[in-house]
This record gives C-alpha cells, structure tokens and sequence, in this order.
C-alpha cells in the first residue's frame, strides 16, 4: 500500500495502481472517457486532468492524466486545483463543439456518460455556433444502430472490438484529420461480442436495435437482478421493462463470471419473452384433433387434479432450462422415482460424468474470471466460442498473462494498455485448440488440432500419459499425435496456472475423460489445473445434481416397454421442455401418441406442446425467481421482472397447485420459494448451499423492500388510465425481498439483490464505479452466487482407462459428428427477431476431398441417411469445411429439423440430383 495526498488530504491506495483508478475507488468524482477498468488507460480523451506536484513545497505543480499516472508512496495531486478544473472544463467544451444537440432524441439520453461528464465539469453554454462535422451513418447489422455524428473519438469501441474481443472487421478510419469509427462498409458486425459497444461507448454513437423497435428511457424501465438463460455460463443481467413487454438486457457485472461484458445470445435472444408463441392462458382440448379451448387457472387445476386422484400413473420429465425450484416441485409432485430429467441418455451420461469428475477429482472448476488469468490452456474438443461465448473472450484475455510479463520486465503497469500491447506485440501466451473443426479462437491458438472425437480423445491422453507416466499410454499413437502430446505437456507443466477446458460439444465422454486425465496428471505431478466444462443450457449441471432417468427411459415407461409398477404409465407431465430438441422426432412422436393424457407446463408453443392434451402457461425467467447452477457449479438466483397478464404463473407454482388440490402426501404445502428452496437443499444434500446464493422473502433494510423502479420512474398512473384514473395498488411479493414500485430502501442493497447501478451524478453503467470496494474488482459485499462444487485434495487418483480406438473410414459411410452455432440452435434465442436474421440454415459439412468424391460442390444438395434410423433421410446443402477429418461429416445440431438428431453416428451421404425430390 502507499499514501498519496489528494488537496492535502492522505489516503491509503495500492502502489502502483494508476490515479484515476484509485481515485475513483475513494470515491471522488473525476471525470473520464477513454479510460474503462476491463481495458486500461491510453491517455486519448486528456478529460481526466489533475494537478500533480512535487512535494509539499511545490505550490505550482503540473497538469497530468490521471489514468496515466501510477500511485506512488508520498504523491501529492489536487483535483480540486482551479488549473486542473478548468482544464478539464475546455476539453469538454472542445469535445461538445460537433456534437450534436439531439439528446432529447438521442437513445443513450439518461444514462448518457457524456451528459455526467458535462454536468460533473460545470459546462452548461455551448459559445460555438459554427458547422458542425458530419458523418455518414452504417448500417451496422440488426443488433447495433450507429450514429457517428455524436462520436468524441475516445477510441473505447476499437479498443473493445479489436484489442478485447478480437474483432476484425470494425476499425478507426483516419482520413487527415477525421476519424470514423466503423466497418469498410455497411455489413453486419461479425463479432459475436459486437452488443458491448452499446454500453462501452460513452455516447449515443452504438446504441441498441433491438430496443428502438419498443423504445423506454432509461428512468422508466422496472428492472431486477437476474442471470441470462441461453447458454451455461450463468452471466448475470439487468432485465429492463416497460408496459408487461421486456425491452432489453444490460449487463450485470459480477466479477467472478461475467465482469462488464455479455455476448450478443445472451444480450439480445430476450425478445422470446414477447413471443407470438407465448402461452399466454390455460387450454384444454378434448381430443388430439381438436383445437385448444382457453380453460380459467381453477378448471385446469381441477382437471389435473382429477387425473391423480383417479389413481393415473404420471409421470414427470424435467428440463435443464427449468430452475431448480421448478424441477424440485415437478418431482415432488410425481415422486423421485418417477421423475425423468428431461436430456437424452447420451446428454445424462455427459452430464453425471462432469459431476462426478468435477466433484472427485482434484482439479478445480473455475471462474470466467480465474480462466482470464490462466497462462497456458488446452481447449480439447469444445469449440468455445458457439457453445460458451464468454468463455472463448475469457480465454482471449488468458493468452496475454505470459506475455505480459515482456512488459513487466520493461517496468511498464499492466494497466498502461497501449504501452503494454507495444511492448509485447504479436506475442501470446500459450493455447492450443483441438476441435472437430475451425473455430473462432483458431486466429490466436499456439497451435490447433482436427480430428473427429476419439481421435481428440486419444490426443488428451497421450497428453496426460506425457504428464505422468502413471497415466495409461495410447496404444497405436502416431508419431505425429505423439509429439504434440509431448509439446503441450511440456508447455502445461511450465505453467503458473495451467487449464484444461472441455465440454459437451462433442457429445463424448471419452474428451470428457481424457480433459479430466490431462487436469488430473497436472495436479498429481505438483502443478496444480484447474479443470472448466461448458454445458449448453442455464441448469444443465443443477438439473443433473436433481437427478432423474433419461428420456429414453420415459419413453419405454410410457410405451410399457419396460416395467412400472407392474403397469406402464399413461399421463406425462413435461416441464418447460420440447422433446423434439432432445430425441429423434419419431420416437417423440410414438411416445406422445401413446400417453393417454400429455400436460404441458411451459412458456413458448412448440412441436411437443402441439401435441399435448393440456398446456399451462409458464414464466419465463422475467416473471419468474428461482435458482439456476451454471459450469462453474455457482449457484445464483434470478427475480422476476414484472408480474404478467392472466394466469401465467411460475412453473414450481403448478406443481404445488396440483399437490394441494389433489390432496396428496407431499408434506407441506408451500406458500413462497424460500419454502421450496428449503425443501430442496433438505431433500438433495448437495443442494444445501443454494440457501445461501441469495437474501430470503424476509430481508428488509430498515424495514424496507428494494424497489424494482427506479427513483425517477414516471407515467405510473398515465399508464393505466385507460382502465382506472387511480393508481393501482402495487403486486404483492412473496418470493423476494424486492417490491414492485419505486418505494424502498434508496441506496445500495446486498449484491444479489441489485436491480440497477445508478448513484448521485452517474446515470451511465460506470455508476457501477460507486457499487466496488476497488474499481474494477468485486462487488461491495461479494460477487452474487455461491459455488456447490469442490474438487477433493490432490492425491492418488484413478485414472480412466477406456481410450478409444483411432478412427478408421468406412466405405461408404460417414462419421456425423456435431458442429455448433451461437445463433440459431438455442431454442429460446432462436425466436428473438434480431438473432434469427443471424441464424445459421441447416447443411451438411463436408472435407473438400470427401465431397469431390461424391460428386458434390458447395450447394449443391446432398441426403443424409442416418444408419440408427434409416427411415429418416434429410436433405441438406453441403457446405465445404476443410478442417474437417476425412470420412466425417458435420451437422449444426440444434438447427430444426436436425435438432432431435443424436450424435456422433454413422450415416450415408448421397448426391441428389435436380430431379429427386426432397
């Protein structure tokens, strides 16, 4: 620590760290633009000026930056000094003379960093009344409205693109002396990352798309704490909204997953919330021909209820995109033993595999956070980007530790961005990437690997048996395979903090095994790994920790295929969950058809609720609370938003409608979801923790609620004059400590419980500046979550053993494996507008050479015939993927019609000529 003065008062910084940033953790107010905590200080905007002296003598001083300037023991600055304020007062008024005057207009108006900044300076007369400059406006793609005109050339959008996120097709374009801030031309951004510039920029340059399309200020949106639903990362978020229609996604930051940054899945896949497939009431229909007839909440519960008390066998199949809670109750209500998890038994096995390696092994699961510190990483058979965006940005943040240290050699602070990146130029730390095909990381991998899974499988444990010797060895390793395994060895074990990264990508367990194996031998030799597992849904690892039978064993239970209670089951009650994404569309078929009553608890209409009996309209995470487990294995809970229209209700709501009118043994009846989480940790141990991730119904501040709206919130009575001129009464909350109005406690609530980060002058996100013990660190309070996972201590470990033999072609087939895609093949964000106009189209990738055999170029049609279901062809446009080993084949699962589809398999792959028909 050091002691610094600031206007001749000492404080207590961190050495070394730069003036604005410690500044701004005391809690001055100085103001910035170029700066921001996740990408460092390159002095460009001059706005954040102050006075500098030698010692106390020194009565003159010196303007200096203070986001270029490192805190040292004894410095004395003045931010106060009438020098400094009016220096940075003109940069100010030099910055407004070509922006526009349009803020009443502007979307960023509200929570604009250039307003702040202005007020905060004292600039409030514009003297210049000459041209402005003016620039042309692109057409940015459906995420990200651009207006350059309002651009101060901070340069925080190319920094974020291009330096952060790894961009390449945004830039500054200089011409003399005017700098444009965009792509070549008009065209989609490509960067999967690209929704960030609409809360890294200051202005109103970058704003969101989406949002112009049902627009709010920023004052009038009701918002709570919650965690995004598109992948299994868990990244926290800020809902926004307005009029029952959800507007927008902010993030949240929390520092230990997420920090500042989303990805565009996760920011922009909302608008499912506001759905035309929404379920909006109860529906009933008497046969599977007729049409669905709205029924009130009270008959549908009767209804059910008879269905039990009739002595029904019901069943119950639970989703990974449910809550914990919700999954819980659905259990609960049908009894554990008849309780299916809702993931094919390929999925389960995955699933159980990662827990129990996770749990029983040494090597730790770590943050997105920790991952960012890794300085040398094995990505084996996960293609990161497509399955967990956050992660694969994580990782491009890791492979700058080893290289960083050239610039801590050079004395240059890690926080001296430019500086740095001149200092270490192309250099990069270690990371080598095998997947199945080219992915997103490929452009800063050390090196990367292709080959179909067992062949991948078969690199992981040659690269553990080279770590220790203990390791089984790879029988019939080629050389080629062999010394590779033996670079990566080599360069994990030299690491401070090696880290092996995996996933269900490639629907193996034999990668997950061999990931685990690689991690294993790391810590067994004294180098302690961390171990991280992508998962593809938001409960993916907290459904699995839930436990249940696969869907292929509720399939025989209902077809009476395999025994249950002496007689097969006739009602199905499905939760939040649409079988067709998760089994072959003729085994759901057969199944459905044969269940003689199939209720359907959800939010959106799809293909399994069109052939269900009875549909109950669920909430979805934004009118929902309960408590999701994401990779990592932290536990972290989500509020809802708003209360809907009619009798949508929470999914675990239905469930204990249905124990109570039934009237059957369940034990209590549950009046909240504290009661519910309770009864969960109570009956699962390794659910304990999930009490501890967020404050019960009953915490008060000062007696107080938090509010979800705003202090400046307006219209509450306009709004609702056209059914009353009175002002209705709030909805009440029994499920969390937050209330639905702008009355509460003002100031700042428990991490967790944090619906906005706003403060006195700070309107923008860095009002998130005055929510940090240390800017750019966690949380006042502690980063929301609680983590349920932790491995055992290093020691003796068993070791796999099942390596796979190395792939063979067969004639006439092909190995179909799974490919990825972050638009498109999550079904939730595939129905957002925005994102489906970026949804990948169904095709069968092809090696160049595999399709010049076949006679097939790119586009041309081409029929897929999978050998476990050869009544089912598909016909598909090839697309050419030279990474792709010969004799495989790929296909972007997720993508209808082949979301069902389970792989990898075997097929046969055929030309289709002009006249066959598809």
């Amino acid at each position: 620590m050091a002691t610094i003065h600031i206007d001749n008062r000492p404080y207590s910084v961190k050495d070394g760290e730069n003036l604005l940033q410690q500044c701004l953790s005391l809690g001055f107010n100085l103001p910035y633009f170029c700066w921001h905590p996740a990408l460092g200080s390159v002095g460009a905007c001059r706005q954040c000026a102050i006075k500098q002296f030698k010692n106390e003598e020194d009565k003159h001083g010196k303007i200096v930056m203070a986001c270029m300037t490192p805190a040292t023991d004894g410095a004395r600055i003045s931010i106060e000094d009438p020098e400094a304020r009016e220096f940075r007062a003109s940069i100010i008024e030099w910055l407004m003379v070509n922006h526009p005057h349009d803020c009443p207009v502007c979307d960023e108006g509200g929570e604009c960093h250039l307003q702040d900044m202005t007020v905060m300076t004292g600039h409030t007369y514009r003297r210049y009344r000459g041209r402005k400059r003016t620039f042309h406006n692109q057409d940015l793609g459906p995420l990200v409205n651009h207006e350059m005109n309002r651009c101060i050339q901070c340069y925080r959008c190319t920094r974020f693109y291009r330096d952060y996120a790894g961009g390449r097709d945004f830039d500054a374009l200089v011409l003399g002396n005017r700098v444009y801030f965009g792509r070549h031309q008009d065209g989609t951004l490509e960067s999967e990352f690209s929704g960030n510039l609409v809360e890294v920029c200051p202005t109103g340059v970058f704003t969101d798309k989406s949002l112009k399309q049902h627009y709010t200020r920023k004052w009038d949106f009701q918002t709570a704490p919650s965690v995004c639903v598109h992948c299994g990362l868990g990244c926290n978020t800020i809902p926004g909204e307005r009029y029952g229609t959800l507007r927008r996604i902010h993030n949240r930051f929390n520092g230990a997953v997420n920090g500042y940054f989303l990805c565009d899945r996760g920011r922009y896949g909302y608008d499912f919330v506001n759905s035309e497939q929404r379920i909006r009431c109860p529906a009933l229909r008497k046969t599977r021909s007729a049409p669905f007839q709205s029924i009130s909440k009270g008959e549908a519960i009767q209804f059910l209820a008879g269905l039990v008390a009739n002595g029904t066998r019901t069943i119950g199949i639970g989703s990974p995109r449910a809550s914990i809670e919700a999954n819980f109750a659905l259990r609960t209500l049908v009894g554990p033993e008849r309780f299916y998890a809702g993931v094919s038994e390929q999925d389960g096995r995955l699933l159980a595999s990662m827990l129990d390696i996770l749990g029983q092994g040494p090597a730790r699961s770590p943050s997105l956070h920790e991952v960012e510190l890794a300085d040398a990483v094995l990505v084996l058979g996960e293609d990161v980007t497509n399955t967990a965006p956050l992660l694969a940005l994580a990782l491009r943040q890791s492979i700058r530790r080893q290289a960083q240290k050239i610039a801590e050699k050079m004395h240059i602070p890690h926080w001296n961005d430019h500086a740095v990146r001149a200092a270490v130029q192309q250099e990069r730390g270690p990371l080598f990437v095998a997947a199945i095909a080219a992915t997103r990381l490929d452009d800063v991998a050390t090196q990367t690997f292709r080959g179909v899974p067992d062949d991948l499988a078969r690199l992981g444990f040659a690269v553990a048996h080279a770590l220790d010797s203990r390791a089984p060895p790879v029988p019939d390793l080629p050389d080629t395979m062999r010394t590779a395994a033996d670079t990566i060895a080599k360069v994990l074990k030299a690491a401070e903090r090696p880290l092996v990264v995996s996933g269900m990508g490639c629907a193996s367990a034999a990668v997950l095994e061999a990931a685990a194996s690689v991690a294993w031998a790391l810590c067994n030799t004294g180098h302690p790994a961390e171990l991280c597992f992508a998962v593809p849904e938001c409960n993916s690892l907290g459904a699995a920790m839930i436990g249940g039978a696969s869907l292929e064993l509720a399939f025989e239970t209902v077809l009476g295929t395999v025994a249950y209670t002496g007689v097969a089951a006739d009602t199905v009650i499905i939760l939040e969950n649409d079988l067709y994404h998760r089994a072959d569309a003729a085994a759901v078929d057969q199944f459905l058809a044969a269940a003689r009553n199939v209720v359907v608890i959800d939010h959106i209409s799809h293909a399994t609720s069109a052939g269900a009996d009875m549909v109950l309209p669920a909430g979805t995470f934004a009118e929902a609370d309960g408590t999701l487990v994401n990779n990592e294995g932290r536990a972290q809970r989500f509020f809802q938003v708003f209360v809907p229209q009619g009798d949508i209700q929470e999914s675990w709501r239905w469930a204990q409608d249905l124990i109570t009118a039934a009237g059957a043994d369940k034990g209590d009846s549950w009046l909240n979801l504290d009661q519910v989480t309770a009864a969960c940790a109570a009956s699962i141990p390794g659910l304990q923790p999930i009490l501890r991730a967020a404050p019960t119904a009953n915490f008060r501040i000062g007696g107080q609620k938090v509010p979800r709206q705003p202090h400046r919130y307006s219209g509450r009575t306009a709004m609702l004059a056209n059914i009353d001129v009175h002002e209705p009464e709030p909805p009440e909350d029994p499920d969390a400590p937050l209330s639905f109005s702008m009355e509460g406690y003002p100031n700042h609530p428990p991490p967790a419980l944090n619906p906005r980060f706003w403060a006195p002058g700070w309107n923008s996100v860095q009002a998130l500046n005055k929510f940090q013990d240390e800017v750019g660190g966690a949380l006042t309070g502690g980063d929301p979550g609680v983590r349920l996972i932790e491995p055992l201590p290093a020691g003796k470990v068993e070791y796999f053993t099942n390596i796979p033999s190395a792939f063979e072609r067969r004639a006439g087939e092909w190995l179909v494996v799974p490919l990825r895609h972050i638009f498109g093949t999550e079904e939730l964000s595939a129905l957002a507008p925005a994102l489906a106009e970026l949804a990948a189209k169904p095709y069968l990738a092809l090696n160049p050479g595999d399709a010049a055999e076949l006679g097939l170029a790119a586009g041309d049609d081409s029929q897929l015939q999978l050998q476990r279901n050869p009544g089912q062809k598909y016909r598909l446009p090839v697309r050419l993927e030279p990474g792709l080993q010969r004799g495989s084949a790929g296909i972007p699962v997720g993508l209808l019609p082949l979301a069902g589809i389970i792989v990898p398999a075997w097929g046969k792959v055929t030309r289709m000529g002009k006249e066959t028909p598809p």
